[in-house]
């Protein structure tokens, strides 16, 4: 899966908090504190819908929504680092190692759900 740039992640985070597509001059105006050109909107649009992040439809103005929730992309990046790692054992132990015990405990109910 492609990685995203700082303000790929910008304009997907807000595709992922709307609540349906979102024309490119919605996303201009919601990213308003950075200055951004219309055209660098669409030019971020172009490379993310490449990617296979977004889609847009065909009406006009064009509106676009992520192709997938910001939790399957998390996951879906997740994989893909355990995918690369050497020794895939030792990455999960450091990473159980590493969480608190609220996480420990959801993962625990997770783990035991998906048994059966």
């Amino acid at each position: 899966m492609a990685s995203l740039g700082e303000l790929e992640r910008a304009v997907m985070d807000r595709l992922w908090a709307a609540d349906g597509p979102v024309a490119a001059t919605t996303l201009r105006d919601g990213l308003a504190d950075r200055g951004l050109a219309l055209t660098t909107v669409h030019t971020v649009l172009t490379r993310l819908e490449q990617k296979g992040f977004v889609e847009h439809d065909e009406g006009r103005p064009r509106r676009f929504r992520a192709r997938a929730s910001q939790e399957q992309h998390a996951a879906e990046l997740m994989h893909e680092v355990l995918g690369q790692a050497g020794d895939r054992q030792a990455v999960l132990a450091r990473f159980v190692g590493s969480v608190g015990p609220e996480e420990a405990r959801l993962l625990r109910e997770l783990l035991a759900s998906s048994d059966g």
